[in-house]
């Protein structure tokens, strides 16, 4: 069984920043790819961020320059650092992981961390 736990959500000011960490745990053979996704209300699930188990990283428009993604190998954790935060950027955040595990490799998605910007 396999868990992607999430933690570092809350409410900010514009500007400010946070820190999400998301940590895999369970029969886990390989971490491959991992990433952050949001969801704002009333709009669909988007990707924010992801990083390879090589640390290649790719980011979504929006969020470029501002925020950074980065991953601890040896603790199965995945970091999202967010910086100049705006009121845009308020949205469910999920980290998302592609495990391989004895039954196969499939995506695995954490429970969600709320983020709210507004002063």
């Amino acid at each position: 069984q396999v868990q992607l736990v999430e933690s570092g959500g809350g409410l900010v000011q514009p500007g400010g920043s946070l820190r999400l960490s998301c940590a895999a745990s369970g029969s886990i053979f390989r971490l491959n790819a991992m990433g952050w996704y949001r969801q704002a209300p009333g709009k669909q699930r988007e990707l924010v961020a992801t990083i390879t188990s090589s640390g290649n990283t790719n980011y979504a428009d929006s969020v470029k320059g501002r925020f950074t993604i980065s991953r601890d190998n040896a603790k199965n954790t995945v970091y999202l650092r967010m910086n100049s935060l705006k009121p845009e950027d308020t949205a469910v955040y999920y980290c998302n992981a592609e495990i391989r595990t004895f039954t196969g490799t499939k995506g695995y998605w954490g429970q969600g961390t709320q983020v709210t910007v507004s002063s």
